[in-house]
């Protein structure tokens, strides 16, 4: 089933940043996990002068990343928590690496614990899954090309998936679909009539469970929802953009898009009209 939700990310937006020395790429999961695996993804870096840097931004998911340059399998793969803010990652050396972008309520399900343990930090998967599991990690760092990295992930994810007896706390699992649906334009409040529980519930029960409360993951599904419309060009003017996705106003939308993303939306559209491959 395909997921209603697909984040987008700073180099679909900033596509300047495509150099022979920086690469990055996205590609789908097969149909059995598009409700569950947002995109694999790989990001290949050389270092040059000027330090360039690779940006992350909010999007509601956490990725299981490995290093295939790394000699070990046991420190290749780590698990990216949730983030509420943009960061900026300097590479001094080197960095091959490969992806796996986890939507949050399937994510309970393949890791085992609440997501909130993540929040903020990198963990190694070992230490969250344990030794046993990372013999797929090991198959992935022998693989040859991207295709097998995939399917060696592919294959062990819908493993685990079956396998598992674990799943996300139903209130924050039905919330987050009511969120998804409204690509998070509605309130607090709004989300706690419909599930039936008091906003203070809510957001217990959603920091127990991502490590961030309910007002974050709207405005980061609100956010990305805009996002998806600026790449596509699905809009008449900033104005109606940021009326219809529930902002006050274009100055509104403007400092929330700062916060998410680190640049100011005026850069950002000034390299869009730039660049062939945006639609105007």
């Amino acid at each position: 089933m395909t997921h209603s939700f697909h984040p987008v990310h700073s180099l679909k937006l900033q596509p300047e940043l495509q150099q022979p020395w920086y690469n990055f790429r996205e590609y789908p999961s097969n149909p059995r996990l598009e409700s569950h695996v947002a995109s694999f993804w790989t990001m290949d870096f050389r270092p040059v002068p000027g330090k360039p840097s690779h940006r992350v931004i909010p999007d509601g998911c956490i990725d299981i990343v490995v290093d295939l340059l790394s000699p070990s399998s046991r420190k290749a793969a780590y698990i990216v928590g949730l983030t509420t803010r943009s960061e900026v990652l300097q590479f001094s050396e080197a960095r091959s690496l490969f992806g796996i972008r986890i939507y949050s309520e399937s994510a309970r399900s393949i890791l085992k614990i609440p997501l909130s343990a993540f929040t903020g930090q990198r963990i190694y998967l070992e230490d969250v899954l344990g030794f046993k599991e990372m013999y797929w990690v090991e198959e992935i760092l022998s693989a040859t090309t991207i295709s097998e990295i995939v399917a060696v992930a592919e294959y062990h994810l819908v493993r685990m998936l079956a396998d598992s007896d674990i799943a996300m706390n139903p209130l924050v699992y039905e919330s987050l679909q009511i969120i998804y649906g409204r690509k998070g334009n509605l309130s607090v409040t709004n989300l706690a009539n419909q599930v039936h529980f008091s906003e203070r519930h809510l957001r217990r029960v959603f920091n127990q469970e991502l490590g961030l409360g309910p007002k974050e993951m709207l405005g980061i599904i609100r956010f990305q929802s805009t996002l998806q419309d600026f790449f596509r060009g699905g809009y008449s003017s900033l104005a109606d953009l940021a009326l219809k996705y529930g902002y006050y106003d274009e100055s509104h939308f403007a400092n929330t898009f700062k916060q998410y993303y680190g640049l100011s939306l005026r850069s950002l559209i000034s390299k869009k009209r730039r660049s062939p491959i945006f639609p105007i």
